[in-house]
């Protein structure tokens, strides 16, 4: 199977009359040796690929004849053909060789299941699994952490024993969040790498293009198959002036937001540039490089210089840092009079904190209009709880950031006046901050340490303090704010700010406070001001790694057995969908017609449904149970159009599937925003569901729902949306005819009446051969036959 595989893959990496040499992939899977600096402490048999990027580029250079963007240089020099590629901004699809692939744990099972039934026996890159999303915060890390060790054992044995077999390193439980991990030892300037979350860009603050993805792309780089993207358009952020103050690298992309909106970055890469780069450090690029999902972005990205050789230094990378710094000009900044798709101007010197919610990340007050909207729109002005971390804020000068705000305040005889929690980015973190004494300031603070993972950020966590359905307030330095997305409560009105604005709300408790110009009453009952936050960028003893969280794949795991019990709960090894028939897919069912803003999710909850990431049968339950019914503006309750009565979407939707009713589901705008969770694609798959309908997709969703064997359309004329009623019966046309770039036909019928529209799509071939064959896997056994 294997073999027959690798063959099938050359014939994957056709473009148009080329196909790749095979040589060209060993030299690819070698990692270019020419440089003998490791790709990083865990891969010491791989090397930095400057000098191969350098001469790819160098023929793409010599095509183009023109200034290239950043962004540009580091993709296109890991084009698997530059000579050959069609490259244009905005429509071509280029076929790509990412340096590496990281996956977390929730997402992993998936991912890892799909490369099991490749047949394949060890990845062909570099890739590691990060078990940070299934520990639920309740008590504190130590406590939390040991209850999801007993919980998920099944899954993790299962992860350690998988990558065990199959060559990807591993980090175990409480080794901290996946991208402050990468950031910490893999990310690189000029790197390549995919990610199945959708806040992998995190890696642009060390000059790396990391992309999110779903489990399926992930499992064609690790099968040595070119991965497929769409050409990003490029959006240039040129920074003047300095961060000082209170104002906060995450204040830059939460103004971003404002301006971008959560879709304005769609199909671009998000390039920062200017003088105003220098003042931010690495691990504040990284914020504003992770929470650039949050408008869309296929990532975002920064220039390499000194903060970033800083940090690479202080993280014992020292022969990365005088590496890139050989190849700096070449390839790891942008050309002089390069042009951008779109060009945005911040001047630091004036931009104020922000505060974004609730409910969207792009709502943005600055601090001074805060307590004003707040009061004008009803938020409620007391705050229940503050949080800080996450994967977008969770470095030591965050940590030291906030330290200084909460010392500052108990000079004063006072602390926090709500619950405070702390959930530090990495076990390096964590024991970097006990040892500095910064995790004893939070303590005397009022706050509580979490375990080092996702925790509240993602929606594990066990909250008490008030009950479902309770209008509340709370303020976070994470990145989502979605209905319900940390508590699982649709009434919790989520702010996301920086780390040190949280703390400074958390002292007064309220919205309308601005630390900026407002005062605090201390214990002895006079009037001050909190002193603008400071803290070191990097440790002056260097950082503490803790406690060895890794495990290195053994030099050959073909006695390693990986076993899935058929009676799991957790875990389910996959049964291919079923091909297209050939036929027009007619009179299709509408399941549901979603009203308003539908993320990945309204589509597929996380918090408990965590739990069921790697068992597709039980996690479908979940299907679309947080998105609006356009019928009756509800939530999880839909009508049966065969039996006329009234049910839960997932129980709606296995009865169409065991009566064999085709179905379809309809949305609005941005459908898919959000995580880059491929169960919003693998669940209306297996419960018969053949196309989504909708008036615009996020990139992340629309290509799961491609590799899925799903028709991902859009409304030719967005006004269509309104001529689909509950009851319709929808039909797709000519499908014998589905050509990349052109309009399918869609018949609607209500009662007697029956319209024609147009719905298009960004299929190209390869992908409508994913669509025949039922999934890009199944397209994969395919060739390999």
């Amino acid at each position: 199977m294997a073999a027959r595989l690798m063959n099938a893959q050359a014939q994957v990496c056709k473009l148009g009359k080329h196909v790749v040499d095979p040589m060209a992939r060993q030299f690819h899977a070698s990692c270019y040796t020419a440089s003998k600096v490791a790709l990083s402490k865990f891969d010491s048999d791989v090397y930095l690929p400057y000098d191969k990027l350098n001469k790819r580029l160098e023929v793409v250079r010599s095509r183009l004849n023109r200034p290239l963007t950043l962004s540009e240089k580091v993709l296109y020099s890991h084009l698997d053909d530059p000579a050959n590629q069609d490259i244009v901004r905005g429509t071509s699809y280029l076929r790509l060789r990412p340096d590496r692939v990281a996956m977390q744990d929730a997402t992993a099972q998936m991912a890892l299941l799909q490369f099991i039934s490749s047949g394949l026996k060890k990845v062909a890159v570099p890739s590691t699994v990060h078990c940070d999303h299934l520990i639920e915060a309740q008590v504190g890390g130590p406590k939390d952490l040991a209850r999801a060790k007993d919980l998920n054992r099944e899954v993790y044995d299962f992860l350690a024993s998988t990558c065990a077999k199959y060559g990807l390193g591993f980090w175990k439980p409480g080794s901290g969040i996946i991208h402050q991990i990468i950031l910490e030892n893999y990310a690189f300037p000029g790197l390549l790498m995919i990610g199945t979350d959708s806040h992998t860009p995190n890696g642009g603050g060390l000059g790396g293009l990391c992309i999110g993805v779903g489990g399926a792309d992930a499992v064609d780089v690790m099968a040595d198959i070119p991965w497929e993207l769409k050409c990003p358009k490029v959006i240039g952020v040129n920074l003047t002036g300095k961060i000082s103050g209170w104002t906060s690298p995450k204040d830059v992309i939460l103004k971003v937001a404002d301006i971008l909106t959560v879709k304005g970055g769609t199909g671009a890469i998000i390039e920062y540039h200017g003088k105003g780069v220098d003042s931010i450090s690495c691990t504040g690029m990284a914020t504003i490089c992770n929470m650039g999902a949050e408008i869309g972005a296929t990532t975002s990205l920064f220039p390499f210089n000194q903060r970033m050789a800083d940090y690479l230094k202080s993280t014992g990378r020292g022969g990365i840092a005088a590496e890139a710094q050989k190849f700096q000009s070449k390839i790891l900044s942008a050309d002089k009079n390069c042009e951008y798709d779109e060009l945005i101007e911040i001047n630091l010197d004036t931009l104020e904190p922000h505060v974004n919610g609730p409910f969207t990340p792009d709502l943005a007050h600055p601090i001074s209009k805060l307590g004003e909207n707040s009061k004008k729109n009803g938020y409620p002005l007391d705050i229940k709880v503050g949080l800080i971390g996450s994967c977008t804020n969770s470095s030591y000068e965050d940590m030291g950031r906030c330290a200084s705000i909460a010392k500052d305040a108990m000079s004063h005889g006072i602390k926090s006046k709500i619950p405070f929690n702390v959930t530090p980015g990495s076990e390096q973190i964590r024991a970097t901050i006990e040892r500095d004494g910064i995790s004893e300031v939070f303590d005397k603070f009022g706050g509580t340490v979490l375990a080092n993972a996702c925790g509240p950020c993602i929606g594990q966590w066990d909250r008490q303090d008030v009950k479902k359905g309770d209008k509340n307030t709370i303020v976070t330095s994470y990145n989502r704010n979605f209905t319900g997305r940390n508590d699982a409560n649709p009434a919790t009105h989520c702010f996301v700010t920086s780390p040190e604005m949280v703390t400074a709300l958390s002292i007064a408790g309220r919205l309308d406070f601005n630390p900026l110009t407002d005062e605090l009453t201390g214990a002895d009952g006079k009037k001050f001001k909190l002193k603008a936050p400071f803290g070191d960028e990097l440790p002056a003893k260097g950082f503490d790694p803790g406690q060895d969280t890794y495990t290195a794949p053994p030099p050959s795991g073909e006695n390693v057995k990986v076993v899935v019990d058929p009676k799991s709960q957790r875990l389910q090894l996959l049964e291919p969908f079923d091909k297209w028939s050939g036929q027009d897919l007619t009179d299709m069912t509408v399941l549901i017609k979603v009203k308003g803003k539908c993320t990945t999710d309204h589509i597929s909850a996380a918090g408990p449904w965590l739990k069921y990431r790697g068992h597709l049968d039980n996690i479908s339950n979940n299907m679309f149970i947080g998105a609006t019914n356009f019928e009756n503006n509800e939530m999880n309750k839909i009508k049966n159009q065969r039996t006329g009565k009234w049910g839960n979407v997932p129980e709606v939707a296995r009865d169409y599937k065991a009566n064999n009713i085709k179905w379809v589901a309809v949305g609005d705008e941005n459908y898919g925003e959000g995580s880059s969770r491929e169960h919003a694609a693998l669940e209306p798959r297996h419960l018969g569901g053949r196309a989504i309908i909708v008036k615009s997709f996020a990139r992340i969703h629309e290509t799961n729902l491609k590799k899925q064997g799903l028709l991902p359309l859009t409304f030719a004329n967005a006004a269509d949306y309104d001529k689909i009623q509950p009851t319709s019966k929808i039909s797709l046309l000519n499908l014998n005819s589905l050509a990349p770039g052109k309009p399918v036909d869609c018949e609607i019928k209500n009662g007697d009446k029956v319209e024609r529209i147009k719905l298009n799509h960004t299929l190209n071939e390869l992908q409508i051969g994913w669509f025949k064959a039922g999934s890009a896997l199944n397209r994969m056994k395919e060739l390999a036959n």
